[in-house]
């Protein structure tokens, strides 16, 4: 058994947070103590652990010396300010918020690169990558050297708790407006998001593409190990409270051996292969579930080497909440 550590949540007064705690508390994750922190009007809440109503601490004023992890969840000024007093502290981090740059902090999907940690134990940050590329990664691993892959496209349909509970109290008040004939008001998406789908989930730069959508793509190859990996990503919002699903299509170097494929896809951990003539949805079976379902592998019509598949995960639990937490048991099995 590891050592009890002592752990901090900053930004745990969030969607993600919230489950964060959850997923420690399911797991019994070896706590000596547990620091909830957030700030402005974060600070005060009450959070449920144990059996008990945890009370949410400035994070701005916290020593972080009393602690050895910390899990950084939050606005990026907040993480900002946090990983800096956390790295001088000596803690090691499992960064969630997405805003240090792919090639500065290592990222880290125990499923998919946890037998490399070692390779760069002396590093006190890590990056819980984009849960899109959670997902991604996950799938992809068990069949990259089998399929020789050159190139992935996706499409990943982002639900509104992508944009934490502020998009999800906006598509249930925009949902109560057109369903009692008011007039729509839209707020947190700027449009309509109600019965409708929004083709980007951010602001574009110069090129038309989002911060998320290049995010992903390098994500994915440091993931994987393939610095020279093919990527094009489109993020689009759809109207369904938790739970992404991707739309994945892949090529390879050479013709896709599918039965290869589909054991590889079988056999691998975190992932629930669905049988052909039926397919996953992120409502029925993925929500609340700590696995990614994958479901209409098939290859390609016209070109031998590609397969296409589709992939559904809970965003919030297993693509943040318990990626972060697994990455934390990772470490402090060995390094803590």
């Amino acid at each position: 058994m590891p050592s009890l550590v002592g752990v901090a949540v900053v930004g745990a007064v969030s969607l993600v947070g919230e489950a964060l705690v959850e997923v420690l508390e399911e797991r019994g994750f070896p706590l000596s103590e547990l620091h909830l922190l957030d700030s402005g009007e974060g600070i005060g809440h009450s959070v449920p652990f144990k059996g008990r109503n945890l009370r949410t601490g400035d994070a701005d004023r916290f020593d972080f010396t009393r602690v050895q992890l910390v899990f950084l969840v939050g606005a990026s000024d907040m993480a900002a300010r946090c990983r800096a007093s956390a790295k001088a502290a000596g803690c090691r981090v499992i960064d969630l918020s997405a805003t240090v740059a792919v090639e500065q902090q290592p990222c880290l999907v125990p499923e998919v690169n946890g037998g490399r940690v070692e390779a760069i134990s002396d590093c006190r940050c890590f990056s819980s990558p984009l849960p899109e590329s959670v997902a991604l990664a996950i799938a992809l691993a068990p069949i990259q050297q089998q399929l020789d892959l050159q190139r992935v496209t996706v499409t990943a349909c982002l639900p509104v708790s992508s944009r934490g509970s502020a998009g999800v109290k906006e598509l249930a008040r925009q949902t109560s407006e057109l369903l009692n004939a008011r007039p729509l008001e839209p707020r947190v998406f700027g449009r309509q998001m109600a019965f409708n789908m929004l083709a980007q989930v951010e602001e574009l730069d110069g090129a038309g593409h989002a911060d998320q959508e290049r995010r992903v793509a390098a994500e994915l190859r440091q993931l994987l190990g393939l610095p020279k990996l093919q990527v094009a990503a489109t993020f689009i919002q759809v109207p369904v409270f938790f739970g992404e699903s991707l739309v994945v299509s892949l090529l390879g170097g050479a013709e896709a051996d599918m039965q290869s494929l589909t054991a590889a896809l079988d056999a691998a951990p975190g992932i629930e292969l669905v049988e052909a003539g039926d397919y996953p949805t992120a409502v029925e079976d993925a929500v609340g579930q700590d696995v990614i379902h994958v479901g209409r592998v098939r290859q390609g019509t016209s070109d031998p080497r590609e397969v296409n598949l589709w992939i559904v995960s809970d965003n919030v639990r297993k693509g943040a909440a318990l990626n972060a937490v697994q990455s934390g048991e990772l470490l402090i099995k060995d390094y803590l």
